[in-house]
């Protein structure tokens, strides 16, 4: 079968190439940080640390910037620590649901009662395997991190790290390897839910959450990249079921161009869903307000699928 032309499974995971500058007021002579802030120059991610202003980059992207500038003022100025969780996803390059609030890190020691509100300390044990430098950062191993993330996180968040991560390259038998070497840690039966869905041919965060709404209406696990012929020549969609010829497409504003290219872009994405449909598909197209309401996705959904495709959804991937 045809693969879709797009960077899939084996483009190796290397880490970040732009980290987004950070300024600390240590650095600079009195004045300085508060006069760029007040010109829009500088932006406060943390105290006593600055970002540049970046106003063209859209509210989720600015707000991923802003968090990550807040990940590297923290490391810059805690010594000996090593980034985890969501904060070591960063400069991985894996992608996140939401923007971390909060800046996490292996620490030799615990935070004083008045160490920074920003900043999670973990003390758990880490292997010698689990710890590298990457992006000219310490933080834990890509497997140690997706495990991390997949454990701390609820469902939606972990499963976006984890289908990011096997995109990327990361083996989930390595995954699974790493989890089960932890032992029976809080949150661990779903990680392993989460894992057992994980998809390398989810695209983008929602097309992870899409998923993850129809298994959690008891739907089995649709196949991503799905190949359609056509009369138009060869086609591929989000996620469907060929054995019951149904695709789901997610539609995320980032999907459509803005300005000049969006019409292009609609019209372009209108004729593909139109070849596909003669092709005897049928395409339901979701927004995030569908995910939002499950008992409305179910009846759509059910006009078009056998009422034996509705099972139970393992509870964990409810959690």
């Amino acid at each position: 079968m045809p693969r879709r032309p797009r960077p899939g499974p084996g483009r190796p995971l290397v880490g970040v190439s732009d980290v987004p500058p950070v300024h600390l007021v240590r650095d600079y002579p009195p004045g300085t940080a508060s006069a760029k802030a007040a010109r829009g120059e500088w932006v406060r991610v943390r105290r006593g640390a600055y970002t540049d202003a970046a106003p063209d980059l859209g509210d989720h992207a600015t707000a991923d910037r802003h968090a990550f500038a807040r990940t590297v003022a923290a490391y810059r100025v805690l010594a000996g620590v090593v980034l985890s969780h969501t904060s070591a996803a960063q400069v991985w390059g894996l992608p996140l649901l939401r923007a971390p609030d909060r800046v996490h890190v292996f620490a030799p020691w615990a935070g004083s009662r008045g160490a920074a509100r920003d900043v999670v300390r973990h003390m758990g044990r880490l292997d010698a395997g689990d710890v590298t430098e990457v992006a000219g950062f310490r933080a834990t191993s890509a497997e140690r991190t997706v495990v991390d993330c997949v454990l701390s996180l609820d469902p939606a968040g972990g499963l976006v790290v984890a289908d990011g991560a096997l995109a990327r390259g990361v083996d989930l038998g390595g995954l699974l390897d790493r989890l089960a070497r932890l032992g029976p840690v809080r949150g661990v039966r779903r990680a392993r839910a989460v894992l057992a869905v994980a998809d390398a041919g989810a695209e983008s965060p929602g097309e992870s959450v899409a998923r993850l709404a129809l298994l959690r209406l008891g739907l089995p696990a649709p196949v991503t990249q799905v190949h359609v012929e056509t009369d138009d020549g060869d086609r591929w969609a989000d996620m469907g079921w060929p054995q019951w010829r149904v695709i789901v497409e997610y539609d995320g504003r980032a999907k459509y161009a803005t300005g000049g290219a969006a019409l292009d872009v609609v019209l372009a994405e209108k004729r593909r869903q139109e070849a596909i449909t003669e092709a005897g598909w049928t395409v339901l197209r979701l927004v995030g307000d569908d995910l939002r309401h499950p008992d409305r996705l179910r009846r759509r959904l059910a006009r078009h699928l056998p009422p034996a495709a509705f099972a139970t959804c393992p509870p964990d991937l409810h959690a």
